[in-house]
């Protein structure tokens, strides 16, 4: 596919030809490459819903801004977000089900016939937790992300 077609920069943080741009120097891009204009603007726009429900630090560059980024002090999206953006676009395109991925984490084991599959659950991916099918977004994505461990005060006056 030529990927021509165009994303508002209102409802996803990557152009379909920026994204294509972005996966034209790396293998095993197929699900992007194959898919049509049309599946790739849906697909962008579901990961930046994605994106824009974690928890970031700081705040938006300006308050009626619909999605997350930029950020205050900024007037462009990171790079690093926008990767994240087309590299979660391309796994929802691979057929990468999150709620079904997420839903999976409470599985303890599986079996067909004489061959039975055990997992650990204990400590389940973080991406997977926060919604985000592709580990390789999620390195992108977490250093913008709240520390959720720590405690935030605010003094009031």
């Amino acid at each position: 596919m030529s990927h021509a077609g165009e994303v508002n920069n209102m409802s996803a943080y990557i152009s379909v030809s920026a994204a294509t741009d972005y996966f034209s120097n790396r293998l095993n891009t197929d699900p992007w490459d194959d898919a049509e204009d049309e599946d790739c603007v849906k697909a962008l726009i579901m990961a930046t819903d994605a994106i824009d429900r974690l928890n970031f630090l700081g705040e938006k560059a300006d308050s009626s801004q619909e999605n997350q980024f930029p950020r205050a002090g900024d007037i462009d999206i990171p790079q690093d977000i926008q990767e994240a953006c087309a590299e979660i676009a391309m796994r929802l395109l691979d057929g990468v089900d999150p709620e079904l991925e997420f839903e999976n984490l409470t599985m303890i084991s599986q079996g067909y016939a004489n061959i039975r599959s055990t997992y650990d659950r204990t400590n389940p991916p973080e991406h997977i937790v926060a919604g985000i099918p592709s580990v390789t977004a999620w390195r992108k994505i977490k250093p913008y992300l709240r520390d959720t461990r720590g405690v935030g005060l605010n003094r009031v006056s």
